[in-house]
């Protein structure tokens, strides 16, 4: 096995940092949050991103003439991805996975909470009256999974056992045909039309020069009246502008949305004031335990490293994902 020296981009508090502690020995590791905290170190023989500050990323990249490969911590690569790594031959991985499961409760949780009008429920208590109304079935809605990788069939797997039926769009189809998730595989041609028939749409889309946009006008315009929106993949993926227009004027039921345009969520932006409109802080998937389960993601590679094994989560430098 080889030594490996590891230059780590983290704030020296980082809570995950501990977990490094665990690495297997012939590992050598150098923290810093900023491209003068790696001065006068050894040359990385691989980075790793847990602040994923693209300036900074870009600085330490052309510093590492021995670089063979970069790992960031999150599963997100927008601010990763910047064309001297591209064109490189470095290896970039990611934390693809790890927070799958807890993204996709939150998108079932979303989904009962404006079938089952919780928001109602919650008003009448406060008031203390008693306002019986029917609340709909989430058995027999048809979901739309926009982005069929880690994230959307996570979401597919708990909603399959609630009795939803299930169309996903997905850039290579070839890769799902056989899913038995899934009733139907669309192809992102096919976005106004998927949206157009089901009940309820999730964005789990990375962020990537084609996908910024994507779901814009055409598609949240042909959305059912009684329709919720979910995003938890990257917020410029749908085009926030033209999703609170249409929640405004009422033209679709809700949305529930973990990111957005712009992070934090400017105070007095329109999507505070609606009361058709679920918000999370970009938090849906920091349940007790994530740092630590990215960071043994991360360890189980460095293994693999060591050893000249294929890496797992290898992304698609050209494609973003």
């Amino acid at each position: 096995m080889n030594s490996v020296t590891l230059w780590v981009l983290a704030r020296p508090d980082d809570p995950g940092l501990p977990v490094l502690g665990e690495a297997p020995p012939g590992v050598t590791f150098f923290v810093g949050s900023r491209p003068s905290d790696f001065d006068g170190q050894p040359d990385p023989d691989a980075i790793l991103g847990c602040s994923n500050e693209r300036s900074v990323l870009e600085s330490l990249f052309r510093r590492a003439p021995r670089l063979r490969w970069v790992h960031s911590r999150s599963a997100g690569l927008d601010a990763v991805l910047f064309p001297a790594l591209v064109e490189s031959d470095v290896v970039l991985t990611n934390g693809r996975g790890v927070f799958s499961r807890s993204l996709a409760e939150f998108v079932i949780g979303a989904v009962l909470f404006f079938a089952k009008d919780f928001r109602r429920l919650v008003r009448s208590q406060d008031r203390g009256a008693w306002e019986p109304f029917e609340p709909a079935d989430v058995a027999g809605r048809t979901l739309g999974i926009v982005g069929y990788g880690d994230i959307g069939r996570a979401v597919a797997e708990r909603a399959r056992p609630l009795g939803m039926r299930i169309l996903a769009l997905r850039r290579r189809p070839e890769r799902s045909r056989q899913d038995p998730l899934l009733d139907e595989l669309l192809p992102p041609e096919a976005l106004v039309d998927l949206v157009g028939r089901a009940d309820d749409v999730v964005v789990t889309l990375p962020l990537t020069p084609e996908s910024r946009g994507f779901v814009g006008e055409a598609a949240i315009g042909a959305m059912r009246p009684t329709s919720v929106l979910m995003n938890v993949g990257r917020g410029p993926v749908v085009d926030e502008a033209a999703l609170v227009r249409a929640l405004t004027e009422r033209r679709i039921r809700g949305a529930a949305l973990d990111v957005f345009e712009t992070e934090p969520l400017p105070a007095g932006h329109a999507l505070y004031g609606l009361e058709n409109v679920l918000l999370s802080p970009h938090c849906a998937d920091n349940t007790p335990g994530w740092l630590e389960a990215a960071m043994r993601c991360f360890l189980r590679n460095l293994g693999r490293f060591r050893r000249g094994e294929v890496l797992e989560n290898v992304v698609d430098k050209a494609l973003g994902y």
